[in-house]
């Protein structure tokens, strides 16, 4: 089921505000904890049957300036595939992270360029943009911004520690309406075993109040898996390329994907 066959059943038009009158931006309000570590994370891409269909990788970096950079490509080869970056910056006196920008890119099966999604925390928008860099869209961060469409490895390690047992936060999308969504997180129980064979997993998914047992049915599965050992470093995540785009799941090289558990 696909995130637009989810707006219409749920009539989401109805349920989330387009565009939000807030007063002056003031930076992002997520808190994010550091990457235990540093560089290049090789990994591969699967089909929801789990056949390997493209390469993958998730890079972070400390910068010069003292700044991180982190980012991602996965997707199919020759076809379908998204590119994923941001600017995270000390806050706290250096305790944890928060974004300054995010951005993302995809491309559909034919490799043609669907656009580009940009969030400017320090200017308080977000912008969708056509594939010939025409602006489509702009809307206002919401007052207490927690978007964090690029960040979910690092929002969501206070879950895997067992220091919080539930996230809110939200995410943006352009390909659905340009529009904020409000989505929660939980460790997933099942995951909870602590055997190193396995990893702990987080799911996470929109946040609909009473409609939140129709949209359990409706939307993809929406999961990032971690190592359960200090630190825990991230080792796989599920979800759709783009909106409406297939689904896959993205597992770092040299795990198994029996680790993750059955769909």
């Amino acid at each position: 089921m696909s995130w637009l066959s989810l707006r219409r059943a749920l009539g989401l038009g109805t349920l989330l505000c387009l565009i939000s009158v807030a007063p002056a931006h003031a930076d992002s309000a997520l808190r994010l904890d550091w990457p235990g570590t540093f560089g290049v994370r090789p990994a591969v891409t699967y089909d929801t049957e789990r056949h390997r269909v493209g390469d993958a990788e998730v890079r972070i970096e400390k910068l010069p300036d003292g700044n991180l950079s982190l980012s991602s490509v996965s997707g199919f080869t020759g076809a379908d595939r998204t590119l994923m970056r941001a600017l995270l910056e000390p806050v706290d006196g250096g305790r944890h992270l928060r974004p300054v920008w995010q951005e993302s890119r995809s491309f559909d099966a034919d490799e043609r360029a669907l656009g580009r999604l940009h969030i400017d925390h320090r200017e308080g928008v977000a912008r969708c943009f056509t594939a010939d860099g025409e602006k489509r869209a702009e809307l206002t961060l919401p007052a207490e911004d927690r978007v964090a469409n690029v960040t979910l490895s690092l929002l969501f390690l206070p879950l895997v520690r067992g220091d919080a047992e539930e996230l809110s936060f939200d995410l943006f999308f352009c390909g659905l309406g340009f529009r904020f969504i409000t989505f929660s997180a939980n460790l997933a129980t099942e995951s909870q075993n602590g055997s190193p064979q396995h990893a702990l997993e987080v799911r996470y998914g929109p946040d609909l109040g009473i409609a939140s047992f129709v949209a359990n049915a409706l939307v993809p599965k929406l999961s990032v898996w971690f190592t359960p050992e200090q630190p825990h470093a991230w080792l796989a995540h599920r979800l759709p390329l783009y909106g409406g785009g297939p689904e896959v799941l993205v597992v770092r090289k040299g795990v198994p994907p029996r680790w993750l558990g059955d769909d």
